[in-house]
């Protein structure tokens, strides 16, 4: 009689449709032959149609955990105050209260994954570290973690509160030296954590399988002043600080005719104040707001526009080593790309050529001049469209980069041999 395969579970405080890199993990593992249980948070209601699209075609078992509301919700809210004002201080700095701190339903987590009698548990997102711990010593089974970011250094408000910062730290430098498994998302986040906690993730980029891309590259056509050149950017939300109103100023000065795509849900009142700024600095074609789509359907629909935007900034630390969906989003649909120059996409450029436009977005005079450059030449789009297709099919593919991830849980959990 043969024995089951192995059971992973994967944890993740955010929304399904939010994180496709457990998405993609969850499948890789289902078609190496393990079993697998995704543990999701639901918090968001507009997020609520795109889980539903995830869960309508997910091969791996779910649970969701909703923390809209209801009497335990708001106990464990006020639990959370209280924890902020203890963990600072010394005698009461332990695990637990700084899981508290970090998010009011980590230790919720941790109880509902214990519940599953998962062979594995892996965390993502930082309030799914204590989590994933937890349920693995209950079970007595190995954990690890996927940094997806560099969590001491992720938002401005983060890096400006001394609980959330005492908190982040507690649980990095205790828990992730137990990892058995540590994953990072791009090279300098790996970076980051050698250098601060002497742990050396291996790097697994946030890259997409080539069942996502459109069935072949797409040409778009030349661009006139009635089908002006397509600049796309896309996100779960479209809010300040993502480098969008740079994007604006470099467009003020472009001769050739540019038109704004974004696709993604608003942040109350901001698409106004875009389309004001716009009009401001004299853009010609109106900003185009795009609803979100799936998540497996982002490279096909980035694939008419003429020019991606990777536009992240440099402040706070996060957004300069981050390696983001999008840069691998807009590879795997043969379009080129606008990299701002953050750290990461600076080391990344020389890979990517004529598909990576390496732009200082702070001179927005001397962006606007490389980009009607570089469309002034229909030869040199065609050859970095055509490049960006090769790169996104072949070196950053999913296909290819899940094998070290695969590798890793197979070495932890080793796949059961028939029995005769």
């Amino acid at each position: 009689m043969k024995k089951p395969a192995p059971l992973i579970c994967l944890l993740t405080p955010g929304h399904l449709a939010s994180t496709p890199r457990l998405l993609k993990e969850a499948d890789a593992l289902i078609d190496a032959g393990y079993r697998v249980q995704v543990v999701s948070g639901r918090h968001y209601p507009l997020a609520e149609p795109l889980d539903a699209g995830v869960l309508a075609t997910a091969r791996w078992a779910s649970t969701r955990v909703d923390f809209t509301g209801g009497v335990a919700v708001f106990l464990r809210k006020v639990l959370r105050r209280f924890a902020r004002q203890l963990v600072t201080r010394a005698p009461f700095a332990r695990i637990s209260l700084a899981a508290r701190t970090h998010h009011a339903e980590s230790l919720h987590f941790g109880a509902v994954a214990a519940r599953i009698p998962a062979d594995f548990y892996l965390g993502h997102c930082l309030a799914t570290l204590p989590a994933a711990a937890y349920a693995a010593k209950q079970r007595g089974v190995p954990y690890g973690f996927d940094i997806e970011d560099y969590h001491d250094g992720e938002t401005l408000a983060a890096m400006g509160d001394s609980s959330e910062m005492v908190a982040r730290r507690i649980l990095q430098s205790t828990l992730l030296p137990s990892c058995a498994h540590l994953t990072a998302a791009a090279p300098l986040i790996a970076a980051q954590y050698v250098q601060h906690y002497g742990v050396t993730p291996f790097t697994v980029l946030n890259v997409f399988p080539r069942a996502e891309a459109p069935a072949a590259p797409v040409d778009p056509g030349p661009i006139t002043a009635q089908r002006p050149a397509k600049l796309y950017w896309f996100s779960q939300t479209i809010g300040k600080g993502r480098g969008i109103e740079a994007v604006l100023a470099v467009m003020a000065r472009m001769r050739t005719p540019a038109e704004l795509h974004l696709r993604g849900i608003q942040k109350p009142g901001y698409g106004a104040q875009l389309q004001a700024l716009a009009t401001e600095l004299g853009v010609k074609y109106p900003i185009q707001f795009l609803d979100s789509g799936p998540a497996a359907e982002m490279a096909r629909l980035a694939a008419s526009a003429d020019l991606g935007l990777s536009t992240e900034e440099t402040v706070p630390i996060n957004r300069d080593v981050c390696l983001t969906n999008k840069i691998f989003t807009y590879l795997l649909a043969g379009i080129p790309q606008l990299l701002s120059a953050t750290s990461a996409q600076t080391a990344l450029a020389p890979e990517l050529g004529d598909a990576g436009l390496l732009c200082d977005l702070s001179r927005p005079d001397a962006t606007a001049a490389k980009l009607d450059a570089f469309f002034s030449n229909p030869e040199r789009v065609a050859n970095a469209r055509r490049h960006a297709w090769e790169l996104g099919h072949g070196k950053f593919c999913w296909d290819t980069e899940q094998q070290q991830f695969l590798a890793s849980i197979r070495h932890l959990v080793p796949l059961h041999s028939p029995t005769p």
